[in-house]
């Protein structure tokens, strides 16, 4: 994951940049923000949600980036950004105040949404349409592969530890394979209070701790693949899912901020399509946007300066909002007491079972249509069994394949509609 730090010339730590600034500077904005956070005069809104996520975030993700067993086992400051806020989170060690604002920020204010609006834009548009045309129509079969590779581990594992085979399924494998909180387990939660009975809110308690680990296992197990690929070059494309496809790289244009300026506007338009479409279609915004973009991009029917400004957008965004979101989805999202209070020893055995599951159902079936193993398991596998599309930026930073955002977003979105089907086909 990149953090934005690095030497502005030379070693040591005076020549260290944070968030693309003099060290020197970065401790003067650190210092400012957390008096302002800790006095009650931090401004609302935009502002201060944002300067203090890149503060805590930036120091976070370079923490991550150089501690050695954190760096190469867990995920480095990808992980370290998400759960170091959400521990100051349980222990209330953020103001009430600053909790409230970035929640408004993430959550009602969109952010979350604008940034992976432009990722997944500019990842697609960015693609070599035969790319896209080659890879799209067989990705189904990693995909089903994941979700039976799953579903079998849950299965066997929870034969061994004597947890319920079926509670192993539909408690556990399914809401990890679901596709996060809003397309997965909100919805999943209904389905089961409809068929079973008690309140909503009742499995969304036994859903969400699920969901939390088998994100976190997914975090570490990318970070894992991302080891495996370099120890075995045969295995990954290093960022490339196709393999023997040969094709011409498109040449990137220069950099022009008045054509950035185009492909922010283009990203949140293609997202408002994906919810007009919704209107019409029941299928996530975001699986629609995808479909969209791909479509438009195959048809080359985008001006070349817009799809030029798309991928700077996309490219700015990876270099300066990444740690951004990846820090506010641990304030937001990540739920330190809730994974506390549903810990035993074979409930995690089953989860660590569905995620290993999924990465290697899609592994093995990538393997057979085509596609690198690693970029297989990572986006067909790990990106069905984490939160969604906030873990799928988490988990693409901690495997460094941010480019299978496009896969990524396809695992979590029509993956994700595909477990809903498979849920109610099992209650009813």
């Amino acid at each position: 994951m990149s953090t934005s730090a690095k030497p502005v010339s030379g070693g040591g730590l005076a020549n260290l940049s944070l968030y693309n600034m003099p060290i020197s500077c970065f401790i003067v904005l650190f210092v400012v923000t957390g008096v302002a956070t800790y006095t009650g005069s931090m401004p609302g809104g935009m502002v201060g949600s944002l300067i203090f996520l890149i503060s805590l975030g930036s120091i976070l993700g370079w923490i991550g980036d150089r501690t050695p067993i954190i760096r190469s086992f867990f995920g480095g400051g990808a992980i370290v950004a998400i759960f170091v806020p959400a521990i100051m989170v349980y222990f209330d060690l953020i103001p009430g105040k600053t909790l409230d604002a970035v929640n408004e920020f993430m959550v009602g204010g969109g952010f979350l949404n604008f940034v992976i609006a432009g990722l997944i834009t500019g990842s697609i548009l960015g693609i070599n349409s035969k790319v896209l045309v080659y890879a799209g129509v067989r990705y189904i079969i990693p995909l089903l592969a994941a979700v039976f590779g799953s579903a079998l581990i849950a299965v066997i594992v929870a034969a061994i530890v004597g947890f319920d085979l079926r509670e192993a399924v539909m408690v556990i494998a399914l809401p990890i394979m679901g596709g996060g909180m809003g397309a997965g387990a909100v919805p999943m939660s209904q389905m089961y209070a409809s068929a079973l009975g008690n309140d909503p809110a009742y499995y969304i308690s036994i859903l969400v701790p699920a969901l939390a680990l088998g994100n976190v296992f997914a975090l570490i197990i990318g970070s894992l693949l991302n080891m495996l690929g370099k120890r075995f070059p045969s295995l990954s494309g290093n960022g490339k899912i196709l393999k023997n496809f040969e094709y011409e790289p498109e040449e990137k244009a220069p950099l022009d901020v008045g054509k950035m300026g185009a492909g922010l506007v283009i990203s949140c338009a293609f997202l408002a399509l994906g919810y007009v479409l919704h209107i019409f279609i029941p299928i996530h915004p975001y699986a629609l946007m995808i479909l969209s973009v791909a479509i438009i991009k195959v048809t080359n029917i985008v001006p070349q300066a817009v799809v030029d400004g798309a991928r700077q957008w996309y490219e700015f965004c990876i270099q300066n909002f990444v740690i951004v979101i990846l820090t506010g989805i641990g304030i937001v999202y990540t739920d330190i007491g809730a994974v506390l209070g549903t810990i035993s020893i074979s409930y995690v055995l089953i989860i660590l079972g569905v995620v290993i599951g999924a990465a290697l159902g899609a592994g093995v079936a990538g393997k057979l249509v085509g596609f690198y193993p690693i970029e297989a398991a990572i986006t067909a596998g790990l990106c069905m069994a984490n939160m969604g599309g906030t873990g799928d930026v988490a988990v693409l930073s901690a495997a460094n394949r941010m480019e299978l955002m496009p896969f990524a977003q396809i695992s979590s979105r029509l993956g994700g509609a595909l477990i809903l089907l498979i849920a109610g086909f099992l209650l009813f």
